[in-house]
C-alpha cells in the first residue's frame, strides 16, 4: 500500500493542535485510501505547543509523529519534515484546517496515482469555494498575477497552504529552495514549473482563518522582493530518466 506523511507545521498552537489532530486522525481512518502517519512540524514554539504534541505522538506512536526545530519557519519546517520522510509523498496543510479535508484525496490522488510530482490547492479556480474578506483577495489575486508577469507561470494560487509532493520530486527540488519562511511555497511551484515538473491543481473548500500568521502588506512585500531576486536565478531542470 503507498504511504503519505501528513504534515501539520505549527507555531504556538498549543490551543488548537490537539482537536486539529483529532480530526485529522479520525477524517484520514474513514475516508483515505493509503497508509498514512500525522506529523506535528513544530518550528520554535514559545508556548506549550512542542509539549501537546510530544503527549499525542506518545498516546498514538503509529499514526502521530512529531519534529522539533529551534528555528522559526513553516518552510524550514516542511523542508525538514519533506526531505526525512520515508513515505511515498508527503503533504502539509494548515493547523486550522482551513482547506477542507475532502480534498487530500484528489490531492495525495495527483502525486501517488496519477503520475503528478506535486499537487497543490487552488482557492481561485473554477470549482473552489472560498470565505474571504475583500482585502486579502485582493492581495491575493494581485500577488499571483505578478508572479505570472515575471515568469509566464501557469499556476493559480501559490500561497495556499495544501500541498503534496512525491518523495523523489522533494529529494530533487527541495535542495534549490532557500526560503525557510512564507515564501517557501512560491519558490517551490516555480522552481517546479520551469524546471519541467509536472503540477496539479486542485480546487478547494477553505475558509480564511481570522488569526492567520501572514502580515499585510509586509510580508506580501517581502515575497515580492524575493521574486525579482529568483527572477534572476538559474533554475534547475527536472533530471532525464534514465
Amino acid at each position: 500500500m503507498k504511504s503519505a506523511d501528513l504534515v501539520i507545521p505549527v507555531y504556538n498552537e498549543e490551543r488548537t493542535l490537539a482537536q486539529s489532530v483529532a480530526t485529522l486522525k479520525a477524517w484520514a481512518d474513514e475516508h483515505l485510501p493509503y497508509k498514512w502517519r500525522g506529523l506535528v512540524a513544530d518550528n520554535a514554539s514559545k508556548d506549550g505547543t512542542l509539549a501537546v504534541a510530544e503527549r499525542l505522538a506518545a498516546e498514538d506512536p503509529e499514526r502521530v509523529g512529531v519534529l522539533h526545530l529551534d528555528q522559526k519557519g513553516r518552510g524550514r519546517a516542511l523542508k525538514r519534515a519533506w526531505l526525512e520522510s520515508a513515505a511515498d509523498a508527503m503533504c502539509y496543510m494548515d493547523v486550522d484546517l482551513s482547506t477542507d479535508l475532502q480534498h487530500l484525496i484528489p490531492l495525495l490522488g495527483g502525486v501517488l496515482d496519477e503520475g503528478y510530482d506535486i499537487a497543490y490547492g487552488s482557492r481561485v479556480s473554477r470549482g473552489s469555494d472560498i470565505e474571504r474578506s475583500l482585502k486579502r483577495e485582493i492581495n491575493s489575486r494581485g500577488y499571483i498575477l505578478f508572479i505570472k508577469s515575471l515568469f509566464w507561470t501557469r499556476f493559480a494560487d501559490a500561497q495556499c497552504g495544501f500541498k503534496a509532493i512525491t518523495r523523489e520530486a522533494a529529494q530533487q527540488l527541495l535542495p534549490h529552495v532557500r526560503d525557510g519562511e512564507w515564501f517557501f511555497d512560491t519558490e517551490l511551484l516555480i522552481i517546479a514549473e520551469k524546471g519541467g515538473y509536472r503540477l496539479k491543481e486542485v480546487p478547494v473548500k477553505w475558509v480564511e482563518d481570522p488569526d492567520s500568521r501572514v502580515k499585510f502588506p509586509q510580508d506580501i512585500m517581502k515575497m515580492g522582493s524575493q521574486l525579482v531576486k529568483l527572477r534572476f536565478r538559474k533554475l534547475p531542470r527536472k533530471p532525464a530518466r534514465a
